[in-house]
């Protein structure tokens, strides 16, 4: 009990010094308590959906592996309705009509459909839609023409009853007007979604009024779902997809897992970091508070405390902190998953937070972490406070540097350093992905340990480098603020990594961003020789008309079509591979210029020929003029000779096989074949300008249909990458909050620690604006310390990473001294911002006072 008063009243009396700890605490388990609550939020939106949605048996077609993408969904054949009304158990049978590769344009001919990814859902009003939405304007479809839009897409572009939908599918677009408004029950998945009369939907999106997507059956009263899945299956036989409602919300929940699960971890990843770096901040903090509290525990000693009641009385102080800090994080938790709900709603997917789920691990699990991670972090401030001699009553503040565990320290960072070194250059030098992958995880991780290790030793040297380049412009005072910095390495090591760590992935990513997006370019502009790429939104095919509208612009030299057809292709080995071959048109050679290691491309083009890729062909051992058995999904078997095998030293269809798209035709029912993915286009010499007003004339009554030149393909690919890195940035900006909290932390508890000597200078003379530079500036040179560590670190991962992804053809290093330049220039400011607190308070102190401090 004496230990635990003797904890309290020392928590207590430093609970300011112990603010910004308990900060960096909340804030760490905040994101993980918030990532988990969120996650599950989502997921129970989604059964709750699922559950709706599903009726007790539904009957679909049999699912084919490696399926074609012919833009029209498979179907089941009408008459399969009148078999299924005559199963005993079923009280009713409901056809359905579905398709998600359907463009929705409005009035003026502009896309109804989400911006970020999710689908647009074209289908037919049925009793069974009424579980998931409510008709809360006008009626349902009663007739031809009648649609019914979804609320949430409705109010986005400001549509209305009366207002005119056009539908645009693979076997051809139709209009319809709006005669209802639909409000989701539960939660709009982000969807467009618009329903329609049964026959209007058969044949506007399957091209015929004699077949369904799906049959949904009721159980009659007394049939299980089991019960009649078994007599379904008994009556219609095995050639069909039979699901009871359970089994379809399973399958729903995984497909939503395996968007969900992934972004859960990544969430939690960077929720890792965030504490990681709290680690520096918690241990620093400790350090300093049992520096500052030698002579009190040296005194402690006299009177008769162990060294383990000094140990514990620490670690009961940390467990307090991360109590008090989990606590705080948790309820943050939840109100940043709140926070995130609403910002899912303003991208479409409306959230509730009646749905607002928070399981019973995640509390326990927030407070598990920070209290964890708080005693951990305080347990070598814990051990040294216990070795403390009673002798140390008699001597100031601030326990001796132990020189022995100095070099110690040293020499293992330096080892450490070295052996990571060492393993990012073999992953550098790695000849395959999948061994230098390994290599280059175990050398950011060896070198990140190693810099945070060797710190101390680096501060002596950068600081006083930076010193020189920064500080001396600004005199004695500027000496003053590297000599503090010198003062304790240890401490200033601590402190610059809790930047460096931040920084470093930036810096890396960064370099690994600007490569991959200088590579594609160059690419580009050695391979790609078309002048237009045409391609559909939200990676749609293109629908067979906007492709003959393509193929009648003027002003072009020729027009490519390209489609992937999926096959198993048997190897001279016996080796099966399912997978997809590129058919086009021969006119794609020149649109893409691929290389080859042996033949010529234009050949793999003839009859009965194909391409293989240099990797596949070293696999199984293929040559020129080997037969090999194609397979096509859904189609016949061909037996094609290989006339060509592509370099690997490529980013744009790297291991693709290619093959003539009128030589694949042969082999699938027309009805099967795949709908083109992507259309390549060449303009006649001097006619570029007219050929693209050409084709956005041709395009103009297809919203989805994207045509880009090449600088416009490069733009997107730039966006997406921005895109990308952004939101990575994003997440990284609480481990820098948490760092910047740490730099704040350690000059305010420095300030706190120096009181006496601040006394002194200003008695001596230093004025109070000098004293609060010479504090600011002491901020800056451990923020831009920090960021020389993290930049130098970032770009040895990054260049590393890179020379990996040369494997893939993304050969290009690009430095991004932009973002460099900037990760600088933040540095300083940060540091000038971390030190505004502390510098006004040592500006605050009273000169008597603090010279009669003890």
């Amino acid at each position: 009990m004496t230990v635990l008063r003797t904890s309290l009243r020392n928590f207590l009396a430093h609970k300011g010094r112990m603010a910004l700890s308990a900060v960096a605490v909340l804030l760490s388990v905040a994101f993980v308590c918030g990532t988990l609550v969120f996650t599950d939020t989502m997921n129970a939106t989604f059964d709750k959906l699922f559950a709706t949605t599903a009726s007790d048996v539904t009957v679909s077609p049999a699912k084919v592996d490696n399926a074609q993408q012919t833009g029209t969904p498979d179907t089941l054949p009408a008459s399969l309705q009148a078999r299924l009304a005559r199963v005993p158990g079923v009280a009713a049978v409901v056809p359905e009509v579905s398709s998600q590769q359907a463009t929705v344009a409005d009035g003026h001919n502009n896309d109804i459909g989400s911006t970020t990814g999710a689908p647009t859902i074209v289908a037919n009003w049925n009793p069974t839609r009424t579980k998931s939405v409510g008709i809360t304007s006008g009626h349902v479809p009663l007739a031809p023409g009648d649609a019914v839009l979804d609320a949430d897409t409705a109010a986005r572009h400001h549509l209305g009853i009366g207002d005119t939908l056009r539908v645009i599918a693979g076997p051809g677009d139709f209009k319809v007007t709006i005669a209802g408004i639909a409000t989701f029950r539960t939660t709009n998945p982000g969807a467009a979604v618009v329903y329609l009369d049964t026959p209007t939907a058969q044949q506007g999106l399957l091209g015929s009024r004699t077949a369904y997507t799906d049959v949904a059956l009721d159980a009659a009263p007394g049939v299980s779902d089991d019960q009649l899945k078994a007599r379904v299956d008994a009556a219609i036989g095995h050639g069909y997809q039979v699901q009871t409602a359970a089994e379809l919300k399973a399958q729903n929940q995984k497909d939503i897992g395996s968007f969900l699960g992934p972004m859960k971890y990544v969430l939690l990843g960077f929720a890792g970091i965030a504490v990681l770096v709290g680690v520096f901040l918690i241990v620093n903090t400790f350090s300093m508070l049992v520096a500052q509290r030698t002579r009190e525990i040296g005194l402690m000693r006299a009177i008769g405390s162990s060294r383990r009641q000094v140990n514990r009385a620490v670690l009961v102080e940390a467990v307090l902190l991360g109590v008090v800090g989990s606590v705080a994080g948790i309820g943050a938790g939840i109100g940043l998953a709140v926070g995130l709900m609403k910002l899912m709603g303003a991208f479409g997917m409306h959230l509730t937070t009646a749905d607002l789920t928070i399981k019973a691990a995640t509390p326990l699990i927030g407070l598990t972490v920070g209290v964890v991670v708080t005693v951990v972090s305080a347990m070598v401030p814990a051990r040294r406070a216990g070795a403390i001699s009673p002798m140390a009553a008699m001597r100031d503040a601030g326990t001796p540097a132990d020189a022995r565990a100095g070099r110690v320290r040293a020499t293992l960072g330096v080892l450490l350093t070295a052996a990571g070194g060492t393993a990012l250059a073999l992953a550098a030098s790695a000849a395959s992905a999948s061994a230098g992958s390994g290599l280059l995880a175990l050398g950011v991780l060896l070198t990140l340990v190693g810099f945070v290790v060797v710190g101390p030793l680096l501060a002596r040297l950068v600081v006083r480098v930076l010193g020189a380049v920064t500080l001396r412009w600004f005199g004695p005072v500027g000496r003053l603020a590297e000599r503090n910095a010198l003062r304790n390495p240890r401490r200033t090591g601590a402190t610059a990594a809790a930047l460096m760590i931040g920084l470093a992935l930036v810096a890396g990513l960064s370099v690994v961003g600007d490569s991959m997006v200088a590579s594609a370019t160059a690419q580009m502009d050695r391979s790609v020789g078309a002048d237009f790429i045409i391609q559909a939104g939200n990676g749609n095919p293109i629908s067979p008309a906007a492709a003959k509208a393509v193929h009648a612009a003027g002003h072009l030299a020729h027009v490519t079509d390209r489609t992937d057809v999926a096959a198993t292709v048997t190897a001279p080995d016996g080796t099966k591979d399912r997978t997809v071959i590129a058919a086009a048109t021969p006119s794609y050679t020149d649109d893409l210029q691929a290389k080859t290691v042996q033949g010529k491309l234009i050949d793999a083009y003839g009859p009965g020929a194909m391409s293989v890729p240099e990797g596949w062909a070293k696999t199984h051992k293929v040559t020129l003029g080997d037969r090999l058995d194609v397979a096509f999904t859904s189609g016949s078997t061909a037996h094609l000779t290989v006339e060509a095998i592509t370099s690997d030293d490529t980013v744009f269809d790297k291991g693709a096989m290619y093959m003539n798209i009128a030589d694949a035709r042969k082999y699938l029912p027309a009805d099967r074949f795949p709908a083109n993915d992507m259309m390549f286009a060449a303009a006649l010499p001097g006619q570029q300008s007219q050929a693209a007003a050409a084709l956005g004339a041709a395009t103009a009554d297809y919203p989805q249909i994207k045509v880009r030149d090449q600088a416009d393909y490069k733009n997107m690919i730039q966006q997406q990458l921005d895109q990308l890195l952004n939101m990575i940035y994003a997440l990284l900006a609480l481990a820098i909050v948490v760092a910047v909290l740490g730099v704040v932390n350690t000059l305010a508890l420095s300030v706190v620690e120096r009181t006496r000597e601040i006394g002194l200078m200003r008695a001596i003379g230093l004025s109070r604006r000098q004293l609060r530079r010479m504090v600011r500036l002491e901020s800056v040179v451990i923020a831009l310390f920090g960021a020389v560590l993290g930049v130098g670190l970032g770009l040895g991962w990054g260049v590393a990473a890179q020379k990996l992804l040369a494997l893939s053809g993304l050969g290009v290093l690009s430095i991004p001294w932009t973002t460099i330049g900037v990760v600088f220039l933040g540095s300083a400011l940060v540091g000038l911002l971390a030190a505004l607190f502390p510098a006004f308070r040592a500006g605050r102190m009273n000169i008597l006072k603090a010279v009669a401090t003890d």
